[in-house]
């Protein structure tokens, strides 16, 4: 298997989860434009926040210090990171959709990401994703456009809004 990049390797891939999506191609994928499709709940744990906060040196107290952060944050608690809502994209696609045709996917960008609510540690996410558009390239395969929304359990608001986009080749 080609080894892919965010969040393309995903799609790619077939997991044991019977929730999954599975598509066979890309014109099946063009009939299921609209359609919602949900991933798993996955718990956000402070240990997990502190392994982002590591990798990308933003150690800012409200995501790290869970006691400071109970006191004296707004929130009541240690937060998430906006960046680690997003960088959970790949692992959602991943339980959420398989494109059987898909012989390799790249990563096409962002068209807009915006973080309305924060991610309290201890909270479950999940995904809903919706197909937005499918354009045939000049290069060959397809651009797609995915409405990704991260829900928080028991929030009304989302811990994230994309538009992400990617390239996929039959």
């Amino acid at each position: 298997m080609i080894s892919l990049y965010y969040p393309l390797h995903s799609i790619l891939r077939s997991t044991k989860d019977s929730t999954m999506k599975k598509i066979k191609n890309i014109a099946e994928l063009r009939e299921t434009k609209g359609d919602v499709i949900l991933s798993d709940w996955f718990e956000v744990t402070q240990e997990l926040v502190n392994q982002f906060a590591e990798c990308t040196k933003d150690y800012q107290w409200i995501h790290i210090d869970p006691e400071r952060a109970k006191k004296e944050s707004p929130f009541g608690s240690a937060i998430a990171h906006g960046f680690y809502s997003l960088s959970l994209l790949p692992m959602f696609m991943e339980q959420s959709i398989h494109i059987e045709s898909a012989k390799m996917g790249v990563n096409y960008g962002l068209n807009k990401v915006r973080y309305p609510h924060h991610v309290p540690v201890g909270s479950k996410l999940r995904c809903h994703t919706t197909i937005q558009n499918v354009e045939d390239q000049p290069s060959g395969g397809v651009k797609i456009t995915w409405l990704c929304s991260i829900e928080i359990e028991g929030f009304q608001k989302p811990a994230c809004v994309a538009e992400m986009l990617s390239l996929i080749f039959e």
